[in-house]
């Protein structure tokens, strides 16, 4: 990066005579208090920035509106009228690719970090500020507008780009082959032959060439030597032909795999293009108008031709680019190595030097930085044949965003084993650890697990904010009737409290939102987790660490020792847990924990294949809350939509009959895919004397959920209706969440 050009740049054309010096960069400094304008103006003196200052929010958007974009804009917080953080939110919301840095002294904590966590600040600085900082802030930030910018444009090149793709494969639709009309007017298929082939070249969207030779009605042999015989095409042996790269690159790749054509030579306007069948007129039509070319087809034969384009190409989809593959066009039996076992001594010295280079160290942190960015909940980095693939699991969903080529793989895994403090030199054994990242903004753990797989080890990284604010219950979007139930079930002065689900279905978020509800200094609050996820000043929060034994029951038995009223048990895991968790629950304390269940009724099974007792769950057990995950709409760019019918049949009972309006969002700058965030879905089960009755008699599961659901309870997919009612998810999502609920 040229850090240089940050402080200064020349303009992009020539300035006439003489030259007059143009600014790279528009800053403007807002701040009601002239003294610290004239500090920022002279702190940036000697910087080839265009500076503007204005004194409060109202001026400066004025000039945001007489006056072209501004890259940078920094604003103190506390001013006459709109303050800083909402003055921000105005300036994102105008000028969204503006960077934005807000000056503070003493301000609003929770207004200033809530407008951080919004992106509508990209830095904050404490006043007073250093100069030096103060110069390098702004460069950082300038140099993360033209990454931004460069981005942008990117996405905009390769958005044309795949749309000229996507037209240049539609070709293969508008197949006009002769080639099997030539074959039945020779007699080599018959007529039921021929309008079978037509029937699959327009359903398959395959080659004439390919249907039949997958069909085996005739030999390529017999094929090439009519071609070549009866209508005189050029035959051409592409085991001796070198391509060039510039002029295979004139033709999509993944029209030459899809159509099995490969350009050869251009000579003049001619392009010598090789093809396994010469007789698609309308494909060699569209070709010559897409590269401007008259088009000379020659004759290769199927096997040959597919050879090479594997060859040239590599073996990867035609629909992925796949960033590791380079052609070897060397002799296929030089290429041969002797497979050793990994049982041999490893050179510690050659792992840990690879793990200093440049490109592992940026590859790394970019992975990183870009989860941080995207909010990912985990990190998968997966090798495959031929490259390794990083993958982000964003509001639940896993989506592939970057290709490593193989030759990184190993060094890129060294650098985080080393950054984990895990062994480099084992890697035919699962590996467990841990990694403090700290940003400008945020400090995040990430929780290490390393896999040996056939293709080399996967890693995958679960992302812990450590700086994540605590929900309030308000902020759960509980309806009404759970809310309702919730604020009861948190006035208990003793008993068990569990949240169930799968993995990252919110659950801790839930307790955490519990524990703090009504917090008072007068109490004692612990929580056992692993690893700790939320960080609460007034709670004793201690992290298990199994290698040294301490696990969920030891902890939880040294705990009972310290007077607690509150215990944050992270997991149930087993027998053990569970009975001192019970245990405590009975003797005057209340206990959050979670268990693995798909519903609120379920858990009692699930406590009693931990080995717990009937009656001691029912005099334990105050209520059990089962939730889920679904992404929410993006309220930028959804729109009305019909109802999908199919999906809404799926989901059963209760789905059917809905005359909501609903919605859907095809996707904008400001989520993925048409999605921002995710809503949570609850069941609460509340316990009263007919239902503890029922537990301790030993009622199946189906009893249980009809006595709740007669005292009121509503089901997942029940407040999953009215999240769909309420326009806030979309069918489709609940039924990748739920399954299909009946047959059709």
């Amino acid at each position: 990066m040229n850090y240089a050009a940050l402080f200064g740049g020349a303009p992009e054309t020539a300035p006439p005579t003489p030259p007059a010096p143009v600014a790279a960069y528009r800053l403007m400094f807002v701040d009601d208090e002239p003294g610290v304008l004239s500090a920022l103006r002279r702190v940036f003196r000697q910087e080839n920035y265009a500076l503007s200052l204005a004194g409060n929010a109202a001026e400066a958007l004025s000039l945001m509106e007489r006056e072209p974009p501004f890259h940078l804009v920094i604003s103190d917080f506390k001013m006459p009228g709109m303050h800083g953080a909402d003055f921000l939110r105005e300036v994102r919301k105008r000028s969204p690719a503006t960077m934005r840095i807000m000056l503070t002294g003493q301000a609003d904590t929770e207004a200033v970090m809530g407008a951080i966590k919004e992106g509508a600040v990209y830095r904050f600085i404490l006043k007073p500020w250093n100069d030096d900082d103060l110069r390098v802030t702004v460069a950082l930030a300038l140099e993360q507008y033209e990454l931004l910018d460069k981005n942008r444009r990117l996405e905009a090149t390769s958005e044309r780009q795949s749309r000229d793709l996507a037209t240049m494969a539609k070709m293969s639709v508008s197949n006009r082959s002769q080639l099997a009309i030539l074959l039945h007017k020779k007699g080599l298929v018959n007529a039921q032959q021929l309008q079978q082939l037509h029937k699959d070249m327009q359903g398959k969207k395959q080659p004439m060439i390919a249907l039949l030779l997958d069909k085996g009605w005739l030999s390529e042999g017999k094929i090439v030597e009519l071609l070549r015989k009866e209508l005189l095409f050029e035959e051409v042996d592409l085991a001796e032909t070198a391509l060039d790269p510039a002029v295979v690159a004139l033709v999509p790749r993944v029209l030459c795999l899809r159509q099995l054509i490969l350009p050869l030579r251009v000579a003049g306007k001619r392009l010598k293009l090789a093809m396994a069948d010469p007789m698609d007129m309308g494909l060699i039509e569209e070709l010559g108008f897409s590269t401007g070319l008259q088009i000379h087809p020659v004759l290769a034969r199927h096997s040959t031709l597919k050879d090479k384009l594997k060859e040239f190409f590599g073996e990867g989809s035609s629909d992925i680019h796949d960033l590791a593959t380079i052609a070897d066009l060397s002799d296929p039996f030089e290429s041969i190595e002797l497979v050793i076992e990994e049982d041999e001594a490893v050179d510690i010295e050659d792992l840990l030097a690879s793990t200093d280079e440049p490109p592992a160290i940026r590859l790394v942190n970019a992975v990183i930085m870009e989860a941080l960015r995207l909010r990912a909940s985990d990190i998968h980095l997966q090798p495959r044949a031929k490259c390794t693939v990083v993958r982000y699991r964003i509001d639940g969903v896993l989506t592939d965003k970057l290709q490593i080529p193989s030759n990184l793989h190993q060094s890129v895994i060294s650098r985080i084993k080393v950054m984990s403090e895990l062994d480099i030199t084992e890697r035919r054994k699962p590996q467990d650890g841990r990694i403090t990242v700290k940003t400008p903004l945020r400090i995040v753990d990430l929780r290490i697990s390393t896999l040996p797989t056939l293709n080399g080890e996967k890693v995958v990284m679960r992302v812990l904010d450590r700086g994540g604010a605590v929900s309030h219950i308000e902020q759960l979007g509980l309806s009404e009737a759970n809310a309702a139930k919730l604020a009861h079930v948190v006035t208990k002065p003793q008993g068990m409290i569990l949240a169930t689900g799968p993995t990252g279905s919110g659950k801790t978020t839930t307790l955490y939102a519990m524990l703090q509800h009504n917090a008072s200094p007068q109490k004692n609050y612990v929580t056992i987790e692993d690893p700790v996820e939320f960080y609460m000043d007034m709670a004793g929060q201690v992290p298990v660490k199994e290698r040294v034994g301490l696990s969920f029951a030891t902890v939880l038995r040294a705990i009972l020792r310290q007077d607690p009223d509150v215990i944050l048990l992270g997991e149930i895991r087993d027998t053990e847990t569970a009975e001192v968790a019970f245990h405590a629950a009975m003797t005057g304390h209340v206990v959050y924990s979670t268990l693995h269940t798909n519903s609120a009724v379920a858990t009692v099974a699930r406590l009693l294949d931990l080995g717990l007792k009937p009656f001691i769950i029912a005099a334990a057990l105050e209520a059990v809350i089962a939730q889920r995950l679904l992404r929410r709409l993006c309220p930028h760019c959804r729109h009305e939509a019909p109802p999908p019918k199919t999906v809404l049949e799926q989901l059963g009972a209760g789905y059917e009959a809905t005359d909501f309006p609903f919605f859907e969002a095809p996707g904008c700058g400001q989520c993925t895919k048409g999605y921002s965030g995710r809503v949570g879905i609850y069941e609460i089960l509340s316990l009263d004397e007919t239902l503890r009755e029922a537990i301790t008699q030993g009622e199946p599961a189906h009893k249980l959920l009809g006595l709740a659901t007669a005292r009121g309870m509503s089901t997942l997919l029940e407040d999953a209706h009215d999240k769909l009612a309420q326009g806030l998810t979309t069918a489709e999502e609940i039924l990748r969440v739920f399954g299909a609920q009946r047959l059709i």
